[in-house]
């Protein structure tokens, strides 16, 4: 990968966090960001 490439690579990335109580729903918000973001398919 060229250096351009990688950078590039960098600033597509987000970062974010779910802190939460157990049995909150972290797991399902989780899944439809990824989702609605088109990060994965079903």
């Amino acid at each position: 990968m060229a250096n351009q490439d990688f950078l590039n690579e960098i600033n597509k990335r987000r970062t974010f966090a779910i802190i939460s109580h157990p049995d909150a729903g972290k797991t399902t918000i989780t899944e439809k960001v990824l989702l609605f973001g088109r990060a994965i398919q079903v």
